[in-house]
C-alpha cells in the first residue's frame, strides 16, 4: 500500500470515528485529501477565516476539523480560553459524555490557566468514560473532540498514520 494510500484510509477512518452519523465528514475531508484545488474552491471563505488561500500539506486534517466543528463533534480554544467558555462548549458537544463530569470539578479547577483546565477537563472526562483529544493544527489553539475512552488510542495511531497528532488530554 503507498503512503497516499495509508494517508487516505487514515483520514477517512478517523472521520468515521470521530462522526458516525455524518458521513458527509468523511466525504469532505476525502474531497480536501483527492482534490484539494477544488476543496480550497469549494469552501474559500471558511478557509479564508484560517488564512488559507491554496492548497496546504494539512488541508484534509483542517478539513476534518472543520467539518467535526460544522456537526458539534469539536469545539476550538484559543490558547488563554476561560474555563467558562471551555465548559460552555464541551457541554454543547454532541458527543458529550451522558454522565455530566462536571460534578467532579473543584473549585479551584475554575480558575486554572487553558492547558492546564483542559487537561482537568480530560481527567474528569475520562472518569465517567469519555475522552477528550486535541487535534493539533499547529496553530495557537486547541481543537477538542469528545470520545469514549477506549477510542483515543485507536485515534492517536490513526493520525500518525496519517502524518498528523491526536494526543488525549489528562490521560
Amino acid at each position: 500500500m503507498s503512503g497516499t494510500e495509508t494517508v487516505r484510509m487514515s483520514l477517512e477512518a478517523m472521520a468515521t470515528l470521530l462522526a458516525p452519523a455524518h458521513p458527509d465528514v468523511v466525504e469532505q475531508v476525502l474531497h480536501a485529501h483527492d482534490d484539494p484545488e477544488g476543496y480550497v474552491r469549494t469552501h474559500a471563505d471558511q478557509l479564508g477565516e484560517r488564512c488559507i488561500h491554496e492548497p496546504v500539506a494539512e488541508l484534509a486534517w483542517i478539513a476534518l476539523v472543520d467539518a467535526l466543528f460544522d456537526h458539534q463533534l469539536l469545539a476550538e480554544f484559543d490558547w488563554k480560553e476561560d474555563p467558562q467558555e471551555i465548559r460552555a462548549q464541551l457541554s454543547m458537544l454532541a458527543s458529550r459524555p451522558s454522565v455530566d463530569p462536571w460534578v467532579l470539578f473543584e473549585a479551584d479547577e475554575m480558575s486554572l490557566p487553558t492547558h492546564e483546565f483542559l487537561t482537568a477537563c480530560g481527567r474528569h472526562h475520562r472518569d465517567v468514560g469519555a475522552a477528550l483529544a486535541v487535534l493539533d493544527i499547529e496553530s495557537d489553539c486547541y481543537p477538542v473532540v469528545c470520545l469514549r475512552a477506549a477510542q483515543v488510542d485507536e485515534l492517536t495511531e490513526l493520525a500518525g498514520r496519517a502524518g498528523y497528532t491526536a494526543r488525549g488530554l489528562g490521560s
